[in-house]
């Protein structure tokens, strides 16, 4: 019997390698029980999106409520909703159920370029969910554009922005720094305790990073329940997701950005 059962609210990807089905892959390497909200359908393969499809918002919160009802939940994820409407409603029903470990990425924009998030939904993500969160998780284009600021360009400006996205409201900030340039990829972590945390790895040379964004933060989300604090989670699924980049290359699914390698440790 599973001891944790983790939840992803987001989008679907029919390539696999991002969203709902990204989401729930890592659940599993980390020896959990993935739950799924669909927020949102997309057209979208390792080339692009072509389409997204909002799910209605009352049609999410029935899922919500229908789901926990009955089941025990450990941990959530939420990742791509879409619209301000859907936004507001998971927000809403996050509190009402007095959900636990709560774990946002904001998706805004694909790594294709295409946006995921309407402009004017990034109010209601600021205004309404991020207060919500023990853990935002986002990387510094998405930081930026909650803060109404430019990029940062340096390891001193991330962390100036990772302490102004902890007045929005979430617990924890965990500011990726996947676009700065170097031979590190340096993540900042802060908290409203005055926690202080960085965590480096290695570039991976790969084209294949299609929802490496989902795959960190539902493995964090997974993670939470079974360690003894926030940093040593996130620790542990920045270590997981720099394996599962240095073996995307043995994954053929399509001729663009591939998936990252999920299950890295048992194929």
């Amino acid at each position: 019997m599973s001891a944790y059962n983790i939840v992803s609210i987001a989008g679907s990807d029919p390539s696999g390698g991002a969203g709902i089905q990204a989401d729930l892959k890592a659940f599993s390497a980390h020896g959990t029980f993935g739950m799924s909200v669909i927020a949102a359908l997309t057209a979208q393969s390792t080339r692009g999106v072509t389409g997204v499809h909002p799910v209605p918002a009352d049609f999410v919160v029935r899922q919500m409520d229908t789901l926990f009802s009955d089941a025990t939940v450990h941990a959530v994820k939420v990742g791509m909703l879409g619209t301000a409407e859907i936004t507001e409603a998971v927000a809403e029903a996050i509190g009402r159920h007095g959900l636990p470990n709560v774990v946002v990425d904001p998706v805004m924009v694909a790594k294709s370029g295409d946006r995921l998030l309407e402009a004017s939904a990034t109010k209601a993500l600021r205004t309404a969910l991020l207060p919500r969160a023990d853990l935002i998780t986002p990387n510094l284009p998405e930081a930026a554009d909650l803060l109404e600021e430019d990029e940062a360009t340096d390891l001193e400006g991330m962390r100036a922005q990772a302490r102004r996205l902890l007045e929005l409201g979430p617990r924890r900030v965990l500011l990726k720094g996947g676009h700065l340039e170097g031979g590190e990829s340096v993540d900042v972590l802060v908290s409203r305790d005055g926690e202080h945390r960085e965590f480096s790895a290695p570039r991976v040379d790969t084209r294949n990073t299609h929802g490496t964004g989902c795959t960190l933060s539902s493995s964090i989300a997974a993670l939470l329940p079974q360690r003894p604090d926030a940093a040593s989670a996130v620790a542990d699924a920045k270590a997981y997701l720099t394996e599962a980049l240095r073996r995307a290359d043995e994954i053929d699914a399509g001729g663009g950005q591939g998936p990252v390698h999920h299950f890295h440790a048992w194929w």
